[in-house]
């Protein structure tokens, strides 16, 4: 365990924000299957930039890396442009 006040802080500051990361994470993975099981084209295609927008933003915190985003990304582009 640890002995100095500031590794106490640090343990609750990275328990608070691994929860943040994990349902933040949690979300986007959800949103992105929504988004594959729909059969329609045109609300694929208005989801699809609320979808990219979040995988930005896990990039951008450094949750997921950024050539992950980028891969997810494009797949997800492909797919709802063969819809």
């Amino acid at each position: 365990m640890a002995n100095h006040k500031s590794a106490l802080k640090r343990i609750r500051s990275n328990e608070a924000k691994r929860l943040t990361n994990r349902y933040k994470h949690k979300t986007t993975r959800n949103a992105i299957k929504k988004l594959r099981d729909l059969e329609s084209k045109s609300e694929a295609e208005a989801m699809f930039p609320e979808v990219s927008s979040m995988i930005d933003k896990l990039a951008k915190k450094n949750i997921i890396h950024a050539n992950k985003a980028s891969n997810l990304k494009s797949n997800l582009s492909k797919h709802v442009a063969s819809l």
